[in-house]
């Protein structure tokens, strides 16, 4: 058994996976504030605090990195807090020996890949918000840290990480709770991954997003959104996140 740091443990992604990974990792935890419900060896404090994250990494083996802004904000926002705290946990995580960092990235990254194709998982950014942006930086440090500095380094482009898909275009990105610990448990644990980067999505009926880099890493997602296919819906679903005039777009 290993210790994984855990960053944003409180969060929404977070509070899904660390139960789950409490009986295979010791587990530190790390958030800006505590979630009592999750007990465990807590690190209050930020992300984009150096020595912070010096200290929390110390002893681990492995960084799952969760923390950060996760909807649209201000560009200076989302370059202090994901791309600047991203780069703060890869630096701690290579000053204190730790080998191996599994970042968070996201769908948004490749939200304008055109409709209709499928998406590998490693195809080129094509961001539809400034988050989309961070999230790309996000992965372009991951693989500087493992070209320079020897990190293996795994990028996940989670899809909709909820216990139930939250609308119909979330039928096709949904990775649900089980499968989200099945595959950060065979991110820790691939033999010698370098950088990767993998879809975090389940295997949806729907989905067209490559499952193949996931698989090739260990991780074999055995859920679907169908089932939720025929949930009652007013029709009207909107993005979280706006289009190019601002406004959030419908998806279905």
């Amino acid at each position: 058994m290993g210790r994984v740091l855990v960053t944003g443990a409180a969060g929404r992604v977070g509070r899904i996976v660390v139960p789950r990974l409490r009986t295979a990792w010791q587990l530190r935890l790390l958030d800006v504030a505590r979630a009592d419900e999750l007990p465990g060896e807590w690190v209050t404090g930020s992300v984009a605090d150096a020595e912070t994250m010096i200290e929390a990494c110390r002893g681990v083996d492995a960084v799952l990195h969760l923390a950060g802004i996760a909807v649209e904000d201000t560009w200076d926002r989302l370059m202090e807090v994901n791309v600047g705290g991203t780069r703060t946990v890869l630096d701690a995580a290579r000053v204190a020996g730790v080998r191996r960092v599994v970042l968070a990235s996201s769908v948004h990254v490749v939200g304008f890949w055109p409709a209709g194709k499928p998406v590998p998982a490693d195809c080129p950014p094509r961001p539809d918000t400034f988050y989309g942006v961070s999230k790309a930086a996000v992965e372009a440090l991951g693989s500087l840290h493992h070209s320079r500095f020897g990190l293996d380094v795994i990028c996940v482009r989670i899809g909709s990480c909820f216990a139930r898909p939250v609308d119909r275009h979330a039928l096709g990105l949904w990775l649900s709770p089980g499968d989200a610990g099945r595959m950060v448990e065979a991110c820790l644990t691939a033999a010698a991954p370098g950088f990767r980067i993998i879809w975090g999505v389940s295997a949806n009926t729907r989905g067209r997003c490559s499952l193949r880099e996931g698989e090739q890493l260990g991780y074999h997602p055995v859920d679907d959104s169908e089932p939720f296919a025929a949930a009652p819906s007013d029709g009207r679903l909107f993005s979280r996140f706006p289009d190019r005039k601002g406004k959030r777009r419908a998806v279905a």
